[in-house]
């Protein structure tokens, strides 16, 4: 397995896991600055490419994992996918639906593993949560999901533009994913807000608000401008149930689950997991054809038309609506 990319994700939480894996053999990770990509490898005891197509060029790696920002995962997921990689690519899979669908239907002709790295799908919390809502919930009415953080570095490229930056495609995906898991079919966007900074010209906040066909409700909050917030909540006819560290559980934590029921309110401990050590080994078990293959292409596909609608649908304050919506394209020097 090959890595393209040392973004701090991958430095912090896959390659350690990549590294340690029993039925993974790390090759290579590559930077466009070469004696970064040395650093990373000799930590992690492979080999550091200073070209992201020459580690594609490869002969001894049958897959990757792609942590580039967001606006250049489709070019490098496809020239994986078409090298004859099985590709592993942060989430967003790309930055809009039409990449999206033409990345998921190049790995289907080729026979290829595609995967979005949704980690938090593969804690499990939210199994142990939904197995809780006939008795603690009952009939769902309303869902609520936060993820948001403090201020990030001003060179971070989630203040860039031409890099896919901004808060909906880095922490706004989280809630809204997360929704898509309780509520039913096609999402609707009623309204959604995206506040965009002047002078970056990337959206750092925003809210959303979606309905499903039976009138099941889900308020959605995210940005770069608040303090640390990772949680979401089910209402219903007979009670409420919220998870509080719902995105970036630290593999140690005993998730906490609050039940609220009219004057009476419960506390669950849940087991501690480790997401992101399950999220890499089912991508590793579907490369080898062990099993399903990892992830949903149709759920991969309503995320990210529901990204492009939420897009479409927002008013944008704090800056043009031109300059809200330039989350595309890409830019040079990104490591």
């Amino acid at each position: 397995m090959g890595v393209i990319g040392t973004a701090n994700i991958a430095i912090r939480r896959i390659l350690p896991v990549l590294a340690a894996h029993d039925r993974v053999d790390l090759v290579a990770v590559a930077s466009r600055d070469k004696a970064r990509a040395e650093r990373v490898g000799a930590v992690f005891g492979c080999r550091g490419v200073g070209d992201y197509a020459a580690l594609l060029e490869s002969e001894d790696l049958d897959a990757v994992y792609i942590p580039l920002p967001p606006g250049m995962h489709h070019e490098w997921a496809l020239r994986a996918l078409r090298s004859g990689k099985h590709v592993l690519v942060e989430k967003p899979m790309s930055d809009t639906y039409e990449k999206t669908l033409e990345l998921i239907s190049t790995a289907s002709e080729l026979g290829l593993v595609l995967a979005e790295n949704f980690m938090f799908l593969h804690h499990s919390q939210h199994a142990a949560v939904a197995a809780m809502l006939d008795g603690a919930v009952g009939e769902l009415r309303q869902f609520s999901g936060t993820f948001a953080v403090p201020p990030l570095a001003p060179d971070s490229f989630r203040y860039q533009a031409g890099l896919g930056g901004g808060a909906l495609l880095d922490v706004g995906v989280y809630p809204l994913r997360a929704a898509q898991l309780y509520l039913a079919g096609e999402l609707e966007v009623l309204g959604a807000c995206l506040r965009v900074d002047e002078a970056t010209g990337v959206d750092v906040a925003g809210s959303v608000l979606l309905s499903d066909a039976r009138g099941v409700t889900a308020q959605l909050d995210f940005g770069f401008e608040h303090s640390y917030r990772s949680a979401y909540a089910l209402w219903g006819r007979r009670g409420r149930v919220s998870v509080r560290r719902a995105f970036t559980p630290p593999e140690q934590l005993k998730p906490v689950v609050r039940i609220e029921q009219q004057d009476v309110v419960t506390e669950r401990s849940l087991p501690e997991d480790n997401q992101v050590f399950n999220a890499m080994d089912a991508f590793v078990r579907a490369a080898l054809g062990e099993g399903p293959a990892t992830g949903d292409t149709s759920a991969t596909l309503r995320q990210a038309l529901l990204v492009d609608r939420v897009r479409r649908t927002a008013r944008i304050v704090g800056g043009s609506g031109a300059r809200g919506h330039e989350l595309l394209g890409e830019a040079p020097g990104v490591r």
